[in-house]
């Protein structure tokens, strides 16, 4: 019982500087500024984690433009482009990894 405490008192506090570090991310930072009734320092902060092992940094900052203008992701989407198919390709596996992960 005593290690249960004392492990989720570690987990909150892990939790704590996990979400102060949410703004180092450009997607976790782009998330807290969106104002969405969901955003929340521990979602932004998932999201971004989700985003630092599947996302390079280009395309975090490019996916995080997404947040302050959802037409730029409708733009990418339709794009000819091969260089704009591969990053939605990369963008769509990283949002159903974050769906999965975070959807807590």
């Amino acid at each position: 019982m005593t290690k249960k405490i004392l492990w989720t008192g570690f987990t909150a506090l892990g939790l704590i500087f996990v979400g102060s570090a949410v703004a180092a991310g450009p997607i976790g930072a782009a998330c807290m500024q969106s104002h969405r009734s969901a955003a929340s320092s521990a979602l932004c902060s998932c999201i971004q984690q989700v985003a630092d092992v599947t996302l390079p940094g280009a395309d975090q900052r490019r996916a995080a433009a997404f947040f302050r203008d959802p037409d730029k992701a409708q733009q990418v989407r339709m794009s000819k482009s091969r260089n704009d198919d591969a990053f939605w390709a990369r963008y769509t596996a990283f949002g159903q990894k974050a769906e999965a992960y975070c959807a807590g």
